[in-house]
C-alpha cells in the first residue's frame, strides 16, 4: 500500500527535501547546504542562481551519479547545465506546471527581492509543491493559490523582520517553517520566534537541519 503522506526534511539554509512513496524532491541544494543534500534525489528544483541556492558542482555530481535525475529551474541556471545533460534540465517560469518525483509543481514569481537599489535584480522563481508547500526562493512572492505550509525566508540581506511578518500575514498559510536561516545566530532565534509567532497570525516553527515533519 502506498503511503500518501508527504515528509519534509529541513536541510541547512534554504534547502529542503520532500519525500512521498519512496521518491524524493530536493529544492535549493546550494553552497551552504550539506554536501550530500542532493544525494538520492529523483528531482531537483532551483529557485535562482545565487550560490547559497545553486551550487553547480553539486548539481553536476548528482546528475552524473544517477542518469534518471532531472532538474527544473529558471533560464539563468539551466544555461549552465543543459548542454552537458541534454533533456534532463528543464527551463520553467511563472505560470508553468510540471510533475517532478511524482509531485505536482506550480511555478510562481519572476524576480529576486531588492537587496539594494544599486544592485540589479536577478530572476527568481518559487515552487508550490503538491498544491500545499510553497518555497519562494529569495522573494516575498504570494501565490494565487492557498498555501498550507510556507517555507519562510526569515533572515537575509534583502529582508527585515517586519517584512517577514507581513509576508506571513499576506500568504496566510496554516503554518510557516523557517528557511534562509543559516546566518541567523542562536542569540537572535528566540527574538524571531517570538515576534513572527505572535504577530504573523499562523503557526510558526523551525526545524533543526536533519529534522523532518509530516505534512
Amino acid at each position: 500500500m502506498n503511503d500518501s503522506s508527504l515528509t519534509l526534511t529541513k536541510k541547512i539554509h534554504s534547502c529542503v527535501r520532500l519525500e512521498r512513496n519512496g521518491r524524493t524532491l530536493v529544492i535549493d541544494p546550494g553552497g551552504f547546504a550539506e554536501d550530500d543534500a542532493a544525494v538520492g534525489a529523483d528531482a531537483i528544483l532551483v529557485t535562482h542562481e545565487h550560490p547559497d541556492h545553486f551550487n553547480e558542482a553539486r548539481l553536476r555530481a548528482a546528475l552524473d551519479a544517477d542518469p534518471a535525475v532531472q532538474v527544473w529551474t529558471l533560464r539563468s541556471v539551466a544555461e549552465q547545465l543543459s548542454a552537458a545533460f541534454p533533456g534532463r534540465v528543464h527551463t520553467v517560469g511563472h505560470g508553468d506546471t510540471f510533475t517532478a518525483a511524482g509531485l505536482d509543481v506550480q511555478v510562481h514569481g519572476e524576480l529576486h527581492a531588492v537587496i539594494h537599489p544599486d544592485i540589479p535584480r536577478i530572476t527568481n522563481i518559487g515552487f508550490l509543491v503538491d498544491g500545499s508547500v510553497f518555497h519562494p526562493g529569495d522573494a516575498f512572492t504570494v501565490p494565487d493559490h492557498p498555501v498550507d505550509t510556507l517555507m519562510l525566508p526569515v533572515m537575509a540581506p534583502w529582508n527585515k523582520i517586519s517584512e517577514v511578518i507581513d509576508y506571513v500575514r499576506e500568504v496566510k498559510p496554516r503554518r510557516a517553517i523557517d528557511i534562509h536561516d543559516a546566518l541567523l545566530t542562536d542569540l537572535a532565534r528566540p527574538i524571531y520566534d517570538t515576534q513572527i509567532g505572535s504577530l504573523g497570525g499562523t503557526d510558526h516553527g523551525r526545524l533543526t537541519p536533519g529534522d523532518a515533519t509530516l505534512l
